[in-house]
């Protein structure tokens, strides 16, 4: 602004002083000389102060003429010293050169000076109130966000006493501090989500293992009473529940590893087709013997890169499930399609609230608990085709269930 209101004063005086040069040398070719003086004499001080030496003395508005006074259209200022209260004032003009020698035309600039001094005086003001608003918005907002990080530690400390159930409130701002309450609250529901998977699993190891431990008391406890002829048989019992109290904790500890990445993998190039036809020679037999059809159906081939063993286990364990959850007479299909490998059935099937949560550690759904097992196979499944990055989707079959593996 101020540069602005220098430039625009600057130009108005330039086209002023430029109007009164061009008006007295025009003057100057059309009028005589005593006419010439006159119009000096008698020019309006408002709109210029005109001074011409003529070959006797000054005639104009002032009594002198500067010396080094430059040609319009440079200029320079110079003091004046007047009567009255104002005694001081400052001009800024140049020559203008007639035919009647040089004449010196002036303008006041000193109200200029005060303007300038007025536009300072008002800048000044306008930055104090700037400043002391500032002040005071700043000490409000470091006041609010004191109070919210107040709150926030408040509240973290009543997490860090275990209520996980705590939440950081967010407001309507929907500022930085509320998206990092957002993302803290996330981090929670998965805390909470994670203790209660793992009280989840707790329950289930005790629901799974209290059977054969209570058989090991029941067979240690009968031991001493048995016959030396049915001593064997006792003994094989309590072997029995041992391996399947054993393998339950070997397969959490290889479940472990392999979704933490520290089972190394046997990598090689495989084919889907090969897989499928493996799977079905396997289970062929089975179920014949539990009267149900096996059916494999392959069309165009899709080499992966894998671990042969563990792949192999994984959709086995599919296969398996198939066959043990469908009465007689179900018909299974194994159905390979380029890179996808499909297992359906026709057997009881998996409610559709249940299909995620199939995939968690040890959970058996309750129709299935009369069939012996660790609880970790889909677990199990869903780590290794992970680290083989494929999916795994669970859809309904009407009746039964289609399992799609996608590599």
């Amino acid at each position: 602004m101020y540069r602005q209101l220098m430039s625009e004063q600057e130009s108005q005086l330039d086209q002023q002083l430029a109007a009164e040069k061009a008006r007295y040398q025009q003057m100057a070719l059309t009028l005589d000389r005593r006419s010439f003086a006159t119009q000096v004499r008698t020019a309006d001080p408002k709109v210029a102060l005109i001074v011409w030496r003529n070959s006797v003395d000054l005639i104009g508005a002032l009594s002198m003429i500067p010396d080094d006074m430059p040609m319009l259209p440079k200029k320079r200022e110079f003091p004046v010293f007047a009567g009255g209260s104002d005694k001081l004032h400052i001009l800024t003009g140049g020559l203008a050169m007639t035919r009647y020698g040089p004449v010196l035309i002036a303008t006041r600039t000193d109200q200029l000076g005060t303007l300038i001094d007025k536009f300072s005086n008002a800048a000044i003001t306008a930055l104090m109130l700037t400043i002391v608003l500032t002040l005071a918005l700043g000490y409000l907002f470091s006041k609010t966000l004191l109070r919210r990080l107040v709150q926030y530690n408040r509240l973290s400390e009543q997490i860090e006493k275990g209520e996980y159930s705590t939440r950081l409130p967010i407001s309507w701002r929907k500022d930085e501090f509320d998206m990092l309450a957002q993302q803290f609250n996330r981090v929670l529901d998965t805390l909470e989500g994670n203790l209660a998977a793992v009280r989840g699993v707790t329950d289930n190891i005790a629901h799974d293992l209290r059977t054969p431990l209570s058989h090991l008391r029941i067979g240690l406890e009968q031991l001493p009473e048995k016959s030396r002829e049915a001593l064997p048989e006792n003994c094989a019992i309590i072997t029995e529940e041992l391996d399947h109290c054993l393998a339950t904790f070997d397969a959490m500890l290889s479940l472990t590893r392999i979704e933490e990445g520290q089972q190394t993998l046997e990598l090689q190039e495989l084919s889907l087709q090969a897989i499928s036809r493996d799977l079905f020679e396997m289970a062929e037999a089975i179920t014949e013997y539990n009267e149900q059809s096996l059916v494999l159906e392959m069309e165009d081939d899709y080499l992966i890169t894998g671990d042969k063993y563990l792949l192999f286990q994984a959709i086995f364990n599919l296969v398996d499930n198939a066959i043990k959850y469908s009465p007689k007479g179900a018909k299974i299909n194994i159905i390979q399609k380029e890179n996808t490998l499909i297992i359906s059935d026709d057997g009881i099937g998996i409610p559709d609230e249940e299909k995620e949560r199939v995939f968690e550690r040890l959970v058996r759904l309750d129709p299935s608990r009369h069939y012996k097992g660790t609880g970790l196979g889909l677990s199990m499944v869903k780590a290794i085709l992970s680290r083989h990055n494929a999916s795994i989707i669970l859809s309904d079959n009407h009746p039964g269930l289609v399992v799609t593996i996608t590599f």
